[in-house]
């Protein structure tokens, strides 16, 4: 007769080796994570830290809501006794969706470069550049939450990220001060959000919260709500949703061929201003089979880029229903500019049009109110905070930083749906208002 003990074990370590687990070292399972994200004014970038290696050293990151993974330049002496590589034509590398090999590495063993490692291309989506990297393993550690403070620190002991193999000056070039990688958050199977939930069997969701005040921290959230802000407003009653849509052509600066964009898009179908339409080519909105077209959302895009023609509408709508408020030279890199004086104010700013971005239906709108909408350039100028992104780019719609900043946004995966607060100033609190005192 067999032995079904033995055929029983050999199934489990079968599954094991096709499905590899991200080993959590804790004791603790959380319902959520949670990491603070700073806005750094001169490169209008938000940043994040986590700790990691061992023994842990804090580690500065530029925050990539569409990035693919955890990056970290590896030049500048990374050491770590839990440091280890992964191996090509391993499970771990499948799970990368990697296409590459690092065979040799034309130097003496050391953090990001390896023999027979699994290859993947870190790319810096501020500048555009990316070079070549390993597929590693490292302990992570980051604070637990149960969405009104923080509480225990929870580690990741085989948290996997790529390490950096190309020169600091390439990769790092145009990241903030100190800044030693970045943190993906985009729509891959490695990216933080994606490793989080499963290390700690939480829900597949992360919310980001990004903060106006460069003084007063904002955060992102792994997990489900709620997200409490103070005076104990918790944000995630007040979503409104649309479907998150996957655009089936990267739209990375490199990648392999067939991966899909690891970017949110979301069915922008029309604009209005003060409530009219803004005439527009329509089709500019839809991604072609190309995966030109569309509208994502960047973190690291400090302000909303947009298709020439679109832009130019914008600019044209906009400035007719301001037509009475005095105009002033624009101010680089924005094409439209008023005399501060001549604008009033409201709790959501200064008092403009409203910009809508007509979602799946007439009755679905992220609205924009003069908070998001405007950019105070000098104590007398307000400027529109869009920009021209030219005629043929990759995407047709890129909502940036600057209106991002005090909404909180709800990405499920599991659902690939997309919740939205537009602005929380109308519920008299902002992105900075999270507890970050311990109650640990």
């Amino acid at each position: 007769m067999p032995n079904y003990s033995n055929i029983l074990l050999l199934m489990c370590f079968f599954l094991f080796l096709i499905f590899p687990s991200i080993t959590a070292k804790t004791t603790l399972s959380p319902k959520a994570l949670l990491l603070p994200v700073t806005k750094v004014t001169k490169t209008v970038q938000y940043l994040t830290k986590i700790h990691q290696r061992t023994p842990l050293v804090p580690v500065k990151l530029t925050l990539d809501l569409g990035g693919q993974f955890l990056w970290v330049d590896c030049e500048q002496g990374y050491v770590s006794s839990s440091y280890k590589p992964v191996p090509c034509s391993t499970a771990k590398c499948s799970l990368s969706r990697s296409s590459s090999c690092i065979v040799e590495c034309y130097s003496s063993p050391k953090p990001g470069c390896n023999n027979n490692t699994c290859g993947l291309i870190p790319d810096n989506t501020v500048t555009s550049t990316s070079t070549s990297g390993e597929l590693t393993e490292d302990v992570v550690s980051i604070q637990s939450t149960n969405g009104r403070n923080p509480g225990k620190v929870v580690s990741v002991s085989k948290f996997l990220f790529t390490c950096s193999s190309g020169t600091t000056t390439s990769l790092l070039k145009g990241l903030a001060s100190g800044v030693k990688g970045m943190a993906g958050l985009g729509r891959t199977n490695i990216s933080l959000p994606s490793q989080f939930s499963s290390a700690f069997s939480f829900h597949r969701k992360f919310a980001i919260c990004l903060s106006s005040s460069t003084r007063s921290n904002g955060v992102v959230f792994f997990g489900d709500g709620p997200y409490v802000l103070l005076p104990n407003f918790d944000a995630s009653t007040y979503l409104i949703y649309t479907p998150l849509i996957l655009n089936h052509v990267s739209t990375a600066s490199s990648y392999f061929l067939g991966d899909p964009s690891t970017d949110y898009f979301i069915g922008v179908k029309s604009l209005k201003i003060n409530g009219n339409n803004v005439p527009l080519n329509a089709s500019l909105l839809s991604i072609n089979k190309q995966g030109i077209g569309g509208t994502k959302i960047s973190t690291v895009n400090p302000y909303s880029v947009m298709e020439t023609s679109i832009y130019n509408a914008l600019i044209k709508a906009f400035s007719k229903e301001l037509a009475n408020v005095p105009r002033v030279a624009h101010v680089a890199p924005f094409g439209l500019c008023y005399n501060s004086t001549g604008l009033g104010g409201t709790r959501v700013g200064p008092a403009v049009p409203a910009i809508d971005l007509v979602l799946q239906s007439s009755d679905v709108y992220w609205r924009i109110f003069g908070a998001n909408s405007m950019v105070q350039v000098t104590n007398d100028v307000l400027c529109l905070g869009f920009v021209d992104g030219g005629s043929k780019p990759r995407t047709s719609i890129v909502i940036g930083g600057h209106q991002l900043e005090d909404n909180l946004l709800q990405f499920d995966l599991a659902t690939s749906r997309l919740g939205f607060s537009s602005s929380l100033l109308f519920h008299q609190t902002t992105c900075s208002n999270f507890n970050f005192t311990s109650n640990a």
